[in-house]
């Protein structure tokens, strides 16, 4: 199988260009690819497949081989792989995913795409369509008791469920013991990413995410959407904010009168390669 390893702002994929490969089997294959060990390495799968609605399909699985809805540092790294490698000569493109249909524009410098706009579409503040388990029709600044401590929580759907929980200290947070205990908690029938984050100013939040199915990663798209929403809904930030990840800074923007999400960042390839996975079940 060839493939080529991405990254955006440090979250990284194996992508696979499924107009020439065939995956049989994409869980266990994202399973073995993922691991850092004993395979390439990444934070999941993702296969870039033909559309009947749109102009490339993403398909995303997790490094637990788990089937992903969306994944907004991975989509601008699908608009710079259908470009650099020729699959569209468009800078405006559309791609479909299990959270709907995303349009994203390209920014091209010297041949190759530099940064990504995507329309991340309108949040999704409903708690049963994110899901959070929850009385009224958002979830906004409410209690959650987790490992004995209550947190005050956000929800937002970006075509996945995010929960922002805002501290004074996500530097020092012990993310690897308390992160698991929000993914698999029971206000979250289908898990839930959890965003950790602290506001610095109203243009900026720095936050650190951990991802059901892949653990804590360096930067999540569309976590980074979530948590500008959650701070203009929660009255911290202005409408346009910088998003500080642990692998770099996104630009996140919520035209509340259109209600959508704009998110801005950078994609980068890090090496093309070929691996035999013949012998995966």
């Amino acid at each position: 199988m060839k493939f080529t390893k991405m990254q955006g702002l440090g979250n990284d994929y194996v992508y696979v260009n499924c107009f020439q490969e065939k995956i049989e089997n994409p869980s266990e294959v994202a399973k073995y690819v993922s691991d850092r060990h004993f395979g390439i390495g990444s934070d999941g799968l993702i296969m870039i497949n033909p559309s009947k609605v749109a102009d490339f399909e993403m398909e995303m699985y997790n490094a637990d081989g788990s089937r992903g809805e969306m994944c907004g540092n991975g989509i601008r790294c699908v608009a710079k792989y259908v470009y650099d490698y020729g699959l569209t000569d468009k800078t405006s493109i559309s791609v479909e995913t299990l959270g709907g249909i995303k349009y994203l524009d390209l920014t091209v410098k010297d041949g190759k795409v530099a940064l990504v706009k995507v329309d991340m579409g309108r949040p999704e503040l409903k708690p049963e369509n994110i899901p959070i388990i929850a009385e009224g029709d958002r979830v906004v600044n409410e209690p959650i008791v987790v490992d004995q401590m209550e947190y005050r929580m956000t929800g937002v759907s970006m075509g996945n469920p995010h929960a922002v929980v805002y501290m004074d200290d996500v530097k020092g947070l012990d993310i690897e013991k308390i992160g698991p205990k929000f993914e698999n908690h029971e206000r979250f029938p289908k898990r839930i990413n959890t965003e950790f984050a602290r506001v610095i100013d109203r243009q900026t939040v720095e936050m650190r995410v951990w991802e059901r199915g892949s653990g804590e990663t360096l930067a999540c798209g569309t976590g980074a959407c979530a948590v500008a929403v959650s701070s203009i809904l929660n009255g911290l930030t202005d409408h346009k904010v910088t998003i500080q990840l642990l692998g770099g800074d996104l630009q996140i923007e919520w035209d509340q009168e259109a209600d959508r999400v704009y998110m801005t960042g950078p994609a980068a390839t890090v090496f093309d390669g070929e691996i035999d996975i013949s012998g995966i079940l």
